[in-house]
């Protein structure tokens, strides 16, 4: 929705040829008022749809701006589509202020109609003329960069990243104009870090084709995004991340024990939500395709992890929990969240307190951590609570597959337990602790 302005905007006709904004001047780039005729100004109005825009170009009734412009009786303009759709249903009065209609004609209002074309044809020849000047800066910087070495080329792969991350035009020049391929080119064993870093924070902001893909995906490529990764400012760590995603999405990788020492180091920190999310996002691609001894699991990243679920927003909790199912899974895993003393309450505080998903998630891995040591890990868990919340699991409105799961939990739970014993231990009341 159009968000309507007064403040230093213009109002009126009069205004408006004092202004120069009508009256036949030169309005952008040697265009004058009669060429602006030629503009279409639906189209001019969808691709300017966050503008800020006078009030009285406004329609009271869809508070969008208006292309035929009508003026009532009462000496209201209304877009004559909405005036005609109120009259349809039955209503014979002025929406503004209420009043009956004695006359129900609808006059055009020509001289706002001309205002409002004439405003949207400025403010759209001159977006298409910055858009044009940000076309050529990119291909200019394209070009430069071709040609210079050393601290010259890290300037001008900087210069060329603000401009591609702050405009789409930019982004379709430089893909356009084969400049993947070129900052591909850049990355490789004898890449500075300092040129490798740019060139990911370009790259992460380019559509790039499947060749373009496979071509990053070159181990020595990787290799300096690992690099990088490890020893970059936190804003790189982040577009390394955000790139290896896009590259490993539908990829099979092997994924070094680098690569997820960085990753889990810029999950961990809890100053950079965003390169939380980012670092957990690759995390889910890495752990349904590594193995035990080369995961993360090896490097100790599961009860780190553990650690980290009371401080993750619900984005990343979700995230966190996927892969820590997937972990538990596997033997190691298992034996991993097992291991880990925070792993049975840190779970039971997340049922029922999110969403379903991390609720699924939850019961799955305390399934899993249950069943690998009944005695020791079932009554823990219900010291923790566990017992209560399975009951209003399984009471909830949750899918039939995670009260089942609940069931489950709750049988093997109870087990080393007289009914009475096990009864006093599901009280409701630990769940509201």
């Amino acid at each position: 929705m159009y968000q309507p302005s007064t403040g230093g905007q213009v109002l009126d006709l009069e205004t408006a040829v004092k202004d120069g904004i009508l009256g036949g001047g030169v309005i952008c780039g040697g265009v004058t008022t009669a060429n602006v005729e030629k503009l279409d100004l639906k189209t001019m109005i969808e691709q300017l749809d966050s503008i800020e825009v006078p009030s009285v170009f406004i329609c009271p009734i869809s508070l969008e701006p208006m292309q035929d412009p009508v003026t009532l009786c009462t000496g209201q303009t209304y877009e004559r589509s909405n005036i005609l759709k109120w009259f349809s249903l039955g209503h014979f009065t002025c929406p503004t202020t209420m009043q009956e209609l004695w006359d129900d004609s609808l006059t055009p209002n020509s001289t706002l109609n001309h205002l409002i074309h004439t405003w949207f044809s400025q403010k759209y020849l001159a977006m298409k003329k910055r858009s044009e000047d940000v076309q050529g800066r990119s291909l200019e910087l394209l070009e430069t960069l071709k040609k210079v070495k050393g601290q010259s080329r890290v300037q001008t792969l900087k210069d060329l990243r603000r401009i591609v991350a702050a405009h789409d035009s930019a982004k379709k020049t430089v893909v356009d104009n084969g400049g993947v391929s070129f900052i591909s080119s850049l990355l490789g064993p004898f890449t500075s870090h300092a040129v490798g870093s740019e060139a990911i924070g370009i790259l992460v902001n380019l559509r790039l084709s499947s060749d373009s893909i496979a071509n990053l995906l070159q181990p020595m490529k990787i290799s300096l995004m690992v690099d990088v990764l490890n020893e970059g400012s936190t804003e790189t760590k982040i577009n390394c991340v955000k790139l290896m995603e896009i590259l490993f999405r539908d990829s099979e990788i092997i994924p070094s024990l680098s690569l997820l020492v960085g990753v889990l180091r810029l999950v961990k920190d809890k100053r950079h939500p965003h390169g939380i999310l980012a670092g957990l996002r690759l995390l889910k691609i890495i752990t349904l395709q590594q193995s035990p001894e080369n995961s993360i699991i090896s490097i100790g990243g599961v009860p780190q992890l553990v650690e980290m679920l009371p401080f993750f927003n619900p984005e990343c909790l979700e995230l966190g929990l996927y892969a820590l199912e997937i972990l538990s899974s596997i033997p190691e895993g298992a034996l991993a969240l097992k291991d880990c003393s925070h792993t049975i309450p840190n779970l039971v505080k997340l049922l029922m307190k999110i969403s379903e998903t991390c609720t699924q998630y939850a019961l799955s891995i305390l399934w899993e951590v249950c069943r690998l040591s009944p005695e020791e890990s079932a009554a823990t868990a219900v010291n923790a609570g566990l017992a209560a919340k399975l009951l209003l699991v399984i009471q909830s409105g949750c899918s039939p597959g995670v009260k089942q799961r609940s069931a489950e939990l709750l049988k093997l739970c109870s087990l080393n337990y007289t009914a009475t014993i096990f009864i006093s231990k599901c009280k409701l009341t630990r769940t509201l602790q």
